[in-house]
């Protein structure tokens, strides 16, 4: 719609400009999901359908899995690969382990899940105030992270898990514990890196609080390595979940789990080794699916390339 101003030309109507920076507006935002879709690369792609698929079995474990995990017939146990009724097998209790696998991605992904979110979390906020505070303040969290990084992850995690007794909570606990102080030191690193250039010198003699510089000019920055790393521990976390629940020290038997699966069928594998392969088997491509996801976020963030914001 066109109006005409005071000498009589044409001008567009306030409304009508109001429609076109909308419309612009939602365009740049399709545009810029397209062109992230469009860097990721085809293992990445295929990676995060693998993670999808994972997901939605994990959700619908209910109405997805044929039979009781949980339920087990003496006559029917340690039935092979490819058995009447039983495509996957059966343990030696007599359940359906494909049941079991489908019901333990939850758990499996649960403990993945929430100790790197958690860690995410806490390690980016102790990264921050390390990377922005004074020599103390910095010296203070990384000697104390320094600590943690003194016994390897899975023997600190076994440590930590010995000492709060087996369960899924107190697993997930020792996980966070674990993963904290990799995300803290990155976030630490990433923050330094960036006190050093000309904006951040900018915004610091503009008189702009540390909190302002973290929210707008240190946390955008930082974010996207954070994102890579922590995609990448979602893998790690879930391997070493499920050594937990392997020794004994994670999730409770007789929930479905597959790195409790493969402790169950660990005595069987001389009777049938590819009972015992079908949990293990579940936890590599979980595992790898989400490292190879990190890696192809990390072509999409490019972190190394662009300017600072």
């Amino acid at each position: 719609m066109t109006v005409l101003d005071d000498v009589g030309r044409r001008t567009l109507a306030p409304e009508a400009i109001t429609v076109v920076t909308v419309d612009a507006t939602a365009a740049a935002a399709v545009s810029a999901k397209r062109s992230a879709w469009a860097r990721l690369p085809r293992s990445g792609k295929v990676a995060l359908v693998v993670i999808v698929l994972v997901a939605l079995m994990a959700l619908s474990a209910p109405w997805l899995a044929p039979k009781d995990p949980n339920a087990g017939i003496t006559a029917d146990r340690l039935k092979g690969l490819g058995s009447p009724g039983f495509p996957l097998g059966t343990d030696g209790q007599g359940r359906d382990i494909l049941s079991r696998v489908i019901w333990g991605a939850r758990p499996s992904l649960l403990t993945g899940l929430v100790p790197v979110a958690v860690a995410g979390v806490v390690g980016l906020v102790l990264g921050l105030v390390a990377g922005l505070g004074g020599h103390r303040t910095n010296s203070v969290i990384m000697r104390v992270l320094d600590v943690f990084y003194a016994f390897p992850a899975i023997l600190l995690a076994i440590a930590i898990a010995t000492v709060l007794g087996s369960g899924s909570s107190n697993s997930i606990i020792a996980l966070c514990v674990v993963l904290i102080p990799p995300i803290a030191r990155l976030a630490e690193s990433e923050t330094s890196r960036l006190r050093g250039l000309d904006f951040m010198e900018a915004a610091e003699a503009s008189g702009a609080s540390r909190v302002s510089i973290a929210r707008h000019h240190v946390l955008p920055n930082v974010a996207p390595p954070v994102v890579i790393c922590a995609t990448a521990l979602i893998g790690l976390s879930i391997v070493y979940a499920a050594g937990l629940s392997f020794l004994g020290l994670g999730v409770r038997p007789p929930t479905a789990e597959w790195g409790l699966m493969v402790s169950d069928l660990r005595q069987y594998i001389f009777t049938d080794a590819a009972l015992a392969l079908v949990p293990a088997v579940a936890i590599v491509i979980v595992s790898v699916a989400f490292n190879v996801l990190g890696d192809g976020l990390r072509d999409v963030f490019d972190v190394r390339t662009e300017a600072p914001r």
